[in-house]
C-alpha cells in the first residue's frame, strides 16, 4: 500500500476541491454552504471511534440541519469534518479519484445539513 502524500499535500488539493465545490454550488446553496466550517483531519481520532464512529469514515457532519434551526437551540455551529487519508485510501491512491471523492463527501455532509437523510442522498448519487 502506497503511504499518503505529505499530509499537507493531501489537506492543499482537499480544500481547494472544497472551495472549488462551494464556488460551483448555485447562489442559494452556496449561501448555505459559506456558514458550515469544514476541516480536514485524517482520520477519526480514538474519542470518536469510542463514541462509535467507524475508523474508515470519510466523512462527517456536526451540529443542528437546516430544518432543526426551526425547532431546536443548540450552541455547535454546523461542520463538516473531512478524513483525508481515509479518503486517499478509499480512491485507492488515485488523486484523480480522490479529488472527485473529497468532492462527492463534501456534498454528501452538504446535503446531512440541508437536512435530507441517507436514501435522499442516495438518490442524488451522494451515498
Amino acid at each position: 500500500m502506497r503511504p499518503p502524500p505529505h499530509d499537507g499535500r493531501l489537506n492543499d488539493i482537499a480544500g481547494r476541491e472544497v472551495d472549488r465545490c462551494i464556488r460551483e454550488l448555485p447562489d442559494e446553496l452556496r449561501v448555505h454552504a459559506s456558514r458550515i466550517v469544514v476541516s480536514l483531519h485524517k482520520k477519526p481520532g480514538r474519542d470518536m471511534i469510542r463514541d462509535g464512529i467507524e475508523p474508515d469514515l470519510l466523512g462527517l457532519f456536526l451540529g443542528k440541519t437546516m430544518a432543526d434551526e426551526l425547532t431546536a437551540d443548540f450552541d455547535m455551529t454546523p461542520q463538516i469534518l473531512l478524513f483525508i487519508n481515509n479518503i486517499w485510501d478509499y480512491a485507492e491512491h488515485d488523486m484523480v479519484a480522490f479529488r472527485e471523492e473529497v468532492r462527492l463527501t463534501f456534498l454528501h455532509e452538504l446535503g446531512h445539513f440541508l437536512g435530507l437523510e441517507e436514501s435522499d442522498l442516495e438518490i442524488r448519487g451522494l451515498e
